[in-house]
């Protein structure tokens, strides 16, 4: 059947199962979006209010959905307006597909309006890109883009196809789409043998688990293995959910702002168990001295993960569930009763706590989780009120925390939280913010309320950069450098003007009833929360110190 490149890429979409996109037409994207208005009845275009905000709704629907998110721009400025969004999917390994179309193939390379090396731009923070410049090619360059993004350690890929492919024509033969084997073809019976003797050996193990748990599906082998092995469990901020964080044994995040029990207790373990996790510099404070009385054992189906950051004493590679799989059918069950109880002591001795006076970042966090019973997708952006929202919210299942962990991109929950709520419409989902992340992509706000999306939006309004403050008022003698927002910028008035129903609110009480407003309304609720402009995420660890010297606010006060 003869179709142009056009029609292949929506047709290719649908044979993927693709059912919703998000994106903003352009010049040399026409084709594709005329295309995309003949099948509007089986993909569902997400018009966002700029190109930044369409590729953080594909990766916050690939979180939710656990497929693969599309987005789409054109050439140039529209392009580029994706590369934010991709390296956040990149560092957090979420399979993501970026469709744009650039000038045509005899304009490549003559500064024609609108071109942009958008292959060349990407190629750091892509597991692959292509530019198609034969239509012929195109059907299978976008099929290997869809099984690039899934295959393995996930992640984005993008796909530049010049405007003249668009309409050049092919013959296109549908082809069925093949479920990909989980990835096990380098877990060996001698490295399984190996991690089982570090377990038997084991007389006080501590699991540290991340986002690759969560990423392959691994809850339910999880339990079965914490169970076996008894062990105390902490996570990453990109590992919430993957182990109940209601469950007994489980003892908070790990590192600069994990509880010290989580802290202390990996300090002091003889065996450390990393399930998916990159040993990120925030979770390990001086790499020198973190788990230096440990063993360390890791998990993971990246090989280029292993001994990168953190020496091992031994490893898996393969996919996290597969591996936890076998494991749990070689182990038998073991017991810690001791070292159990040393870490429940340090459970009860170092609880998190905050203010019991006036509204506080903590305390909306917790509210937020008593009224939805814990059964919400939460989606932050970044700084102080994320980490609130790690600490105080328990998240008792994957795919609940939707937040930018590698990048840390400020600007990036709005947009996710869109697609989150496209992804899972029988779903809560709540973004949570602070007054300046809002304000960078605030203008989605509009997107959730052209979408009809029942979004709740909480923004923690301490007007200043509330983690940059805090450093600055721990490390930088109270330098607050650019990090005042104390403007006049009125939130709740705001998303009236962009449709949404807007709420300020000072005190707890206030918040208890806008909240419970917001969860009975079928359209967009925005409540700005003001807070103190000194509130601090406690525990911490200063840059540079080892995990074990986690501090709070009672500590900096004696």
């Amino acid at each position: 059947m003869q179709m142009t490149g056009a029609q292949i890429v929506i047709e290719c979409l649908k044979e993927q199962g693709v059912d919703t996109v998000f994106g903003y037409p352009g010049g040399a994207i026409l084709n594709v979006y005329d295309e995309l208005y003949k099948h509007s009845h089986e993909i569902k275009h997400v018009l966002t209010s700029h190109e930044q905000g369409a590729s953080h709704a594909a990766d916050g629907y690939a979180r939710a959905a656990g497929k693969v998110g599309v987005c789409l721009a054109t050439s140039g400025p529209g392009a580029t307006n994706l590369v934010t969004g991709i390296a956040t999917a990149y560092m957090d390994s979420v399979p993501v597909v970026a469709l744009t179309c650039n000038v045509g193939v005899s304009l490549l390379g003559k500064d024609s309006f609108q071109e942009i090396d958008i292959a060349g731009i990407t190629t750091p923070i892509t597991k692959h890109n292509f530019i198609v410049k034969d239509v012929e090619k195109l059907a299978e360059t976008i099929r290997r883009a869809f099984r690039i993004a899934q295959k393995g350690r996930p992640g984005p890929v993008l796909v530049d196809i010049p405007k003249d492919v668009t309409v050049k024509k092919t013959e296109f033969q549908p082809m069925k789409v093949e479920q990909e084997e989980r990835y096990s073809e380098n877990i060996t019976e001698e490295a399984l043998e190996c991690a089982v003797k570090l377990i038997r050996k084991s007389k006080k193990p501590y699991l540290f688990v991340g986002g690759g748990a969560v990423i392959s599906g691994a809850s339910q082998e999880l339990m079965e293995f914490v169970e076996k092995v008894q062990a105390p469990v902490s996570d990453s901020l990109m590992g919430k959910g993957a182990f109940d964080g209601n469950h007994r044994l489980y003892t908070g995040m790990l590192g600069m702002h994990g509880t010290k029990t989580s802290n202390y207790g990996v300090s002091e373990c003889d065996l450390l168990i990393a399930i998916g996790v990159r040993f990120s510099d925030r979770v390990t404070g001086n790499a020198k001295k973190f788990a230096k009385h440990a063993k360390i054992l890791q998990l993971d189906i990246d090989p280029a993960e292993i001994n990168k950051n953190i020496l091992t004493d031994a490893h898996i590679v393969g996919d996290i569930r597969e591996i936890l799989t076998r494991l749990n059918k070689r182990i038998e069950q073991q017991e810690h009763d001791a070292w159990i109880a040393q870490i429940m002591e340090y459970k009860e001795k170092y609880p998190l706590k905050y203010s019991e006076l006036g509204l506080t970042g903590p305390y909306i966090i917790e509210e937020i989780y008593r009224q939805t019973k814990g059964d919400a997708i939460i989606v932050t952006e970044v700084g102080q009120h994320q980490m609130w929202a790690a600490q105080y919210y328990r998240y008792s299942s994957p795919r609940t925390l939707i937040t930018s962990g590698g990048l840390g991109t400020m600007g990036y929950g709005l947009g996710a939280a869109i697609g989150a709520q496209m992804a899972k419409p029988e779903k809560r989902v709540i973004n949570i913010a602070g007054d300046g992340c809002f304000r960078m992509n605030m203008n989605e706000i509009a997107t959730a309320v052209r979408q009809n999306l029942p979004l709740v939006q909480v923004i923690i309004n301490n007007h200043v950069l509330g983690m940059v403050r805090q450093w600055q008022t721990l490390f930088y003698e109270q330098h607050y450098s650019a990090t005042v927002l104390n403007d006049s910028v009125d939130f709740a008035k705001v998303a009236e003007a962009m449709g949404a129903v807007g709420i300020r609110v000072t005190g707890r009480e206030e918040f208890q009833e806008a909240f419970a407003k917001a969860l009975s309304s079928d359209v967009p609720v925005l409540i700005d929360c003001i807070i103190d402009s000194d509130d601090k995420v406690w525990p911490m660890v200063a840059p540079g110190a080892a995990i074990s010297e986690a501090f709070d606010g009672e500590d900096v006060e004696q």
